[in-house]
């Protein structure tokens, strides 16, 4: 279940909130009604460039808390996000190299916050997440990150590679975590560096991975083959702090 916090039902309730300018992460629609007030709602949340799922009405009764939905539920994130700019400014405002995570299928929010948290630890300027495909900030993210959350600012993005396109254009290069990359002690991981971080069963998605840099894989001795998406991000992380401390 979401937290009760982040879930907003009924028509009017998911029209203001989208009017309000709440952090609307997606809005859940009864995919045969499409009446006046429906539309007005679809018409917002694309305005907004909010993600749009039309689903039966059991989904929809499902994801309820209410049972009072009137087919409009919308998901509210817990804090605000940032910007990308936001991010880089902060790094130009420390006067350091910027230091990125960016998170390409991570959609457990307990993962979500974990890295959020080891990226506040590890002097990190912030996370990039995409719209797509992505836990949202919720209350759960809040609470698993310890409450880096209120210092580490967390952007979400339509295009996660369109976004590293333009990163790159700011001199970042791009580190993915990759168990058949090349072993991290082996890398040079100081300068302007951007962290990619995928879900430890799928990885990054293709288009992300071609825009990857180097790949970076995290010695292992055990009979298994992967890590936990954060506990991986916290390990590379902090080869990138101990070379970044030379």
């Amino acid at each position: 279940m979401r937290d009760a916090s982040t879930v907003i039902e009924g028509r009017n309730a998911v029209l203001e909130a989208l009017r309000s300018g709440k952090p609307v992460d997606r809005v859940f629609i009864l995919a045969k009604s499409y009446d006046g007030p429906i539309r007005t709602i679809v018409r917002e949340a694309k305005k907004r460039d909010c993600i749009l799922s039309f689903v039966d009405k059991k989904r929809l009764d499902e994801i309820s808390e209410t049972g009072k939905h009137q087919g409009a539920i919308a998901y509210i994130a817990a804090y605000r996000y940032s910007t990308v700019e936001d991010i880089l400014a902060l790094a130009r405002k420390r006067g350091e190299d910027p230091f990125l995570f960016l998170l390409d299928n991570i959609e457990d929010p307990h993962n979500l916050g974990a890295i959020i948290r080891t990226a506040n630890l590890a002097g990190a300027h912030g996370v990039i997440i995409p719209k797509n495909r992505a836990a949202g900030l919720t209350a759960t993210v809040a609470k698993a990150s310890a409450g880096a959350i209120n210092y580490t600012p967390v952007a979400k993005v339509t295009n996660l590679s369109r976004t590293m396109e333009e990163l790159k254009k700011e001199g970042l290069w791009f580190v993915c975590a990759d168990m058949d990359g090349q072993v991290m002690y082996d890398l040079n991981l100081t300068g302007p560096i951007g962290l990619v971080i995928g879900n430890e069963g799928s990885g990054v998605g293709d288009l992300v991975r071609k825009h990857c840099d180097l790949f970076a894989a995290i010695p292992m001795a055990g009979e298994i083959d992967s890590l936990n998406a954060s506990v991986a991000a916290g390990v590379l992380a902090y080869e990138l702090v101990r070379q970044r401390r030379g």
